[in-house]
């Protein structure tokens, strides 16, 4: 190879052959020999070699390795290109580029060209710079496989001849590149962006680019494979999530020409199972680890590195490769990931799960498959805490004062620790509820009304009938309807709601097939009934339409004024507030260090007194809703006071987000779920009553500060200066508590200030 010349000098040769752009194909053929030669000491090596027509990127020559990549490799177009000359194919590198990748080369071509215009016309040499070093990957089409193949690849512009047509034509005039200093110009030149949109200025009809443009590269398809999977691990969506993982799925069987991928993830004395595999849909399967323990599984995690499993039929010993065996799996690559764990035994490995790659041929994967696996780790291990974190804290709507601890507890976890129980100790609660006052007696008449009507028209139908004809069982089924009638007159309760359905389905609306045979009358009665009857429910429904209605217009108004209220709250200082939606709207808050380490007895305070605010402001929107013939139903109000802190913890076996911790925070719960329906001891009337507000508490500490409270209400307008305060009848297993009962006053158009606060005692 010594004898051999040079690339460089080849190069030079091969340059001062090339003919002008408007010769002849045949005037080629002078410099193809020469061409040959340069690249016969490539054989059929990786480096990936073409040689372009500038501007065009017409292909005329792409050795072994190149057509390989393109997929030309035991085509026609190969075989007759005479050892990789492409004279007459006129194929242009960019067909082969995917299309986002087409105009970054074209980019490339112009910061090439850049480069030999500045330093030929005005003697700026961009050297320094290295826009003739400058490398681009881009994703090539490949006929022979479906996933692209991705290519490094360097622009060789050394040989290029640029000549400007019209000498005038200065693109950077404006610029007075000559006249600027050596650093200020270096200065200019490395801003952002700066040389992009110098290479975009060129007016590139006006030269004349002559000579060769090289093309030099390799194959990084597995390291671009890599590169992306890793980016698509480590991205913000879960990989649990069944669209993302489907893609990774995607990304592994392109990577290892693999058949399927699974993942195994421990959860405590089990573990589950996922297999993408023949387009089966994501179904985790449930095993215990002890079954596991001579599976492959655990072998690889015992050995805490990538496991080959040659073939699986070999051994196959537990109910999981057993499983993963009728799939029709013969070999396996397991990727076991394991962090570090710190316990008071001292230091260890905790596995979080294990990634296989399947494949249905014995002796697939090598220690090629190993290595990439084995690089892949970090993300993997990365992508999988990810998942776990957003699996614990997406269980419930996390509230945003809390989240933290949530996020803290979920970091633990992707960490492999042992779970621990969330809690917030020494919260102060805060409970208060907006009652629809009578909401089912409201109900029961609204079902009565319909039900009414709808047997009226099943009774003219029947008065229709047996004015058609004759008819003894016309006249009994008349007669039943009519006592049927009396008696919903009389109550309704929800189940005969059910009932009365019932009743007239199989007794009445059974015969309409016959009935519309019967007569006009006739059909004009069972017309009406079933008109009356088309809608989603098929009876009758319109009082209780009207009633599903006001619920929602009162819930909705309700939800809006509280979450207005709670961003006003929240910037007090953060706390948790769950509210809940049924016949009306109630609320619980929780507040203290634990949750917020700036609580102070000031933030309380504030809360509380914000507290009796929004619930004023509830009252008020229904007092408008009222006035405005919108609802006929009234609401009651009432708000629960506990100086003494509660525990409270995050119980993962139940629904709620939080339950109270310890025997003496019981009480409260009790209170709360008892509270509403509590009657005044000497009055024997509800605590409770239509348009007020009511404070329920135990100790004279307690009502000395909400007594303040309801004073500032009162000189803010909200609330009338006359305070009803009483006994609270005992209630099961709580007793000795005591109320004060205040009437919340509508929006007035000014507002009258009161002083003092005068108190009733009932």
């Amino acid at each position: 190879m010594s004898s051999e010349p040079s690339m460089e000098q080849l190069l030079e040769a091969l340059a001062a052959q090339v003919p002008s752009q408007s010769a002849e194909i045949e005037g080629l053929k002078t410099w193809k020999q020469d061409l040959e030669r340069l690249f016969q000491f490539l054989g059929d090596r990786r480096v990936l070699i073409a040689v372009m027509e500038p501007g065009t990127f017409a292909i005329r020559y792409g050795n072994a390795a190149f057509c390989r990549l393109a997929g030309w490799e035991g085509t026609p177009l190969v075989t007759q290109s005479n050892n990789g000359w492409f004279a007459e194919a006129g194929i242009s590198l960019l067909e082969l580029f995917e299309d986002g990748d087409v105009k970054m080369a074209e980019q490339l071509y112009r910061r090439h060209l850049l480069h030999w215009v500045f330093k030929q016309f005005y003697q700026i040499d961009l050297d320094s710079l290295r826009l003739l070093d400058e490398p681009l990957t881009a994703s090539m089409k490949n006929p022979k496989h479906r996933e692209p193949k991705f290519i490094e690849f360097w622009f060789g512009s050394e040989q290029l001849k640029i000549t400007r047509i019209d000498s005038k034509i200065d693109e950077f005039a404006d610029v007075r590149l000559k006249l600027m200093p050596v650093a200020e110009l270096e200065a200019w030149l490395m801003q952002p962006n700066q040389l992009a949109n110098l290479a975009d200025r060129l007016n590139l009809d006006n030269y004349l680019v002559e000579g060769l443009l090289l093309l030099e590269g390799v194959d990084v398809t597995v390291q671009e494979q890599i590169r992306r999977l890793t980016q698509l691990l480590i991205d913000r969506n879960s990989m649990l999530r069944p669209d993302k993982f489907e893609r990774i799925d995607r990304c592994l069987r392109s990577l290892f020409h693999a058949d399927g991928t699974l993942l195994l993830r421990p959860d405590g004395e089990q573990a589950q199972l996922l297999v993408a595999k023949d387009d089966q849909n994501l179904q985790p399967i449930v095993y215990s680890m002890q079954s596991l323990e001579a599976s492959h599984f655990f072998k690889a995690t015992a050995a805490n590195q990538v496991w080959n499993v040659p073939d699986l039929r070999r051994e196959c010993e537990t109910e999981c490769d057993r499983a993963l065996r009728k799939m029709g799996t013969r070999s396996m690559l397991l990727v076991p990931l394991a962090v570090k764990s710190v316990t008071r035994e001292g230091c260890g490995q905790r596995i979080l799960g294990v990634v296989g790659l399947l494949c249905d041929r014995p002796n697939q994967f090598n220690n090629i498959d190993a290595k990439h696996a084995q690089e892949l780790i970090p993300a993997f291990i990365a992508a999988l805490r990810q998942a776990m974190q957003q699996r614990f804290t997406n269980i419930h709507n996390i509230h945003p004062a809390v989240e933290w601890r949530f996020a803290q507890e979920a970091e633990r976890r992707s960490w492999g620790l042992p779970p621990e129980t969330i809690v917030f100790a020494d919260v102060h609660p805060l409970y208060g509820i907006s009652d629809i006052r009578g909401s089912s007696d409201e109900r029961n008449r609204a079902i009565q009304t319909d039900l009414l009507e709808q047997f009226r028209l099943g009774l003219a139908i029947a008065d229709a009938v047996c004015q058609a004809q004759t008819t003894h069982l016309g006249e009994q089924l008349r007669l039943d309807l009519l006592d049927y009638i009396e008696h919903l007159k009389e109550k309704v309760t929800v189940d005969m709601e059910v009932r009365a359905a019932e009743y007239l389905n199989e007794r009445l609306e059974v015969y309409f097939d016959y009935f519309v045979q019967c007569g006009p009358t006739v059909l004009a009665a069972v017309e009406a009934y079933r008109s009356a009857c088309d809608n989603e429910h098929n009876c009758v429904y319109s009082d209780r339409t009207r009633y599903d209605q006001m619920l929602n217009l009162i819930g909705t108004k309700l939800q809006e004024i509280w979450a207005r209220w709670q961003e006003k709250m929240q910037q007090i200082i953060p706390h948790y507030c769950d509210i809940e939606c049924t016949d009306g709207i109630d609320h619980m808050i929780y507040v203290g260090k634990s949750i917020d380490p700036k609580f102070s007895p000031f933030h309380l305070h504030s809360l509380r007194y914000e507290q009796l605010r929004a619930i004023c402001d509830c009252a008020r929107t229904v007092f408008r809703l009222q006035a405005e013939s919108q609802i006929n139903m009234e609401l009651a109000h009432l708000v629960l006071v506990q100086n003494t802190t509660i525990d409270i913890f995050h119980n993962e076996n139940t629904e709620k987000m939080f339950d109270v911790k310890g025997t003496r925070d019981i009480r409260y719960e009790l209170v709360k779920k008892r509270i509403e329906k509590a009657v005044d001891k000497d009055a024997q009337e509800r605590i409770t009553q239509s348009g007020m507000l009511t404070v329920v508490y135990s100790t004279e500490d307690e009502w000395e500060e909400y007594q303040q409270y309801l004073r500032y209400l009162s000189r803010e307008g909200w609330v009338e200066p006359k305070v009803q305060t009483g006994m609270v009848e005992s209630l099961q297993g709580v007793s000795g508590l005591k109320f004060a009962r205040v009437r919340i006053l509508p929006e007035p158009e000014s507002i009258i200030h009161v002083s003092e606060v005068t108190v009733v005692n009932d």
